[in-house]
């Protein structure tokens, strides 16, 4: 049988490269950073979700080496039956206290906490209202569970009250969306959505993998730029991007959905605990952010600054609110060659296109760091203009 079906992804794979929409990837050899190598060049990392600059800082680097030091390489379980450090209750503590919730629970993957969040507290009686935008990893998690399914358009704040009328049908409602919307950059309107939520009587649950360590005053996400903090019901996230980098993800929100999750949360009752190295530089990731705002401040500035820059050379730059800053070029196979370009003048990004962005929406996604410095913001703008003007872009 697999005869048959080796030769039909054979021509499939055949037909994206002839596309030129084949997705190699490129062998880093040195930790994460902004100065990096790959393919023995040394470049410039614009494409990395390092937001906060921390996924090779030292003192989480000596966290991880310290907590195998006390709590070993691996816990060889599952967190009921004897996978639960002492660790894992203190990173579920400071996550509540940095988001201002109830309680926490930790998951081996971001994508497991959106997997695992719906099915063990909705049912075929209600209905889940998610917004067009939303990540790969909640889309996945609204399909393993029963509920109705409604959809809004990207921050439609009309649509969204439509699907809200339409889901009065149900019992209990939840709106679901991304913080920040990774393609685009740009933040739900959360002051508005709660508004409809309590208007409709439904919960509300963010996503706030892009968000968090990035926006509000001090970086705790759309619940602190929009003033909504302890209104949303369910926040999940990362400590993959802003929070170190590593893996491992959260769910945090109300005492009683989290307690629920913790009985019959399928990717938390089934996966390895969250290794120690990586709850130990998490921990520490929450004491740095504790003590100052000095990364959180520097990111902004920096964002700040290359947008005013691209958008004097002449690029057409998508709004943004937080640290993704995509550069539009509506043609795919365009970025894909723009891309190539950039690498050869040592400025490391990637192109997006269908089916990770809508048709025709092709663009290169610049993601700012609080470790850049002006000169590699510099830098990568002199680039830019470079290769936009000899491919006519500009």
């Amino acid at each position: 049988m697999y005869g048959k079906i080796k030769e039909n992804l054979q021509q499939q794979l055949q037909g994206i490269k002839d596309d030129g929409l084949y997705k190699n990837e490129r062998v880093i050899a040195t930790p994460q950073g902004v100065e990096i190598e790959t393919n023995g060049q040394q470049v410039l990392n614009f494409c990395a979700n390092n937001y906060l600059g921390l996924s090779n800082h030292p003192r989480l680097v000596q966290a991880a080496k310290d907590a195998m030091d006390t709590h070993g390489f691996g816990v060889s379980s599952v967190r009921f039956i004897c996978g639960t450090q002492d660790i894992h209750k203190e990173l579920e503590k400071r996550i509540s206290e940095y988001f201002g919730t109830e309680d926490t629970i930790l998951y081996i993957a971001a994508f497991d906490a959106n997997g695992g969040v719906f099915e063990p507290i909705l049912t075929e009686e209600d209905a889940i209202i998610s917004d067009a935008l939303n990540h790969a990893s909640i889309i996945d998690g609204v399909r393993l569970c029963k509920a109705q399914r409604y959809r809004y358009k990207n921050a439609d704040m009309a649509d969204l009250e439509e699907q809200l009328k339409l889901a009065q049908a149900q019992r209990f409602r939840i709106i679901v969306t991304d913080g920040v919307f990774s393609m685009d950059g740009n933040v739900a309107p959360m002051d508005k959505i709660v508004e409809l939520a309590d208007k409709y009587d439904a919960m509300v649950m963010i996503d706030e993998s892009h968000s968090a360590g990035v926006v509000g005053a001090t970086g705790r996400g759309v619940t602190e730029q929009f003033n909504i903090r302890g209104k949303a019901d369910i926040i999940t996230g990362t400590l993959g991007k802003a929070f170190g980098g590593g893996c491992g993800g959260f769910t945090t929100g109300r005492k009683e959905i989290i307690d629920m999750l913790r009985q019959r949360s399928r990717p938390y009752l089934f996966s390895n605990s969250m290794p120690p190295a990586v709850v130990g530089a998490g921990i520490e990731t929450f004491k740095m952010l504790e003590s100052s705002n000095e990364l959180h401040d520097k990111l902004m500035d920096n964002t700040q600054y290359f947008v005013k820059a691209m958008q004097s050379a002449g690029f057409d730059i998508k709004p943004t609110q937080s640290a993704i800053v995509a550069v539009m070029l509506y043609d795919a196979k365009l970025s894909q060659t723009m891309a190539a370009e950039l690498l050869n003048e040592g400025i490391y990004v990637i192109g997006f296109y269908f089916p990770v962005v809508p048709k025709e929406q092709a663009r290169i996604r610049v993601q700012v760091s609080a470790a850049h410095s002006k000169e590699h913001l510099d830098k990568c703008v002199e680039a830019f203009t470079k290769v936009g003007k000899k491919l006519g872009v500009i």
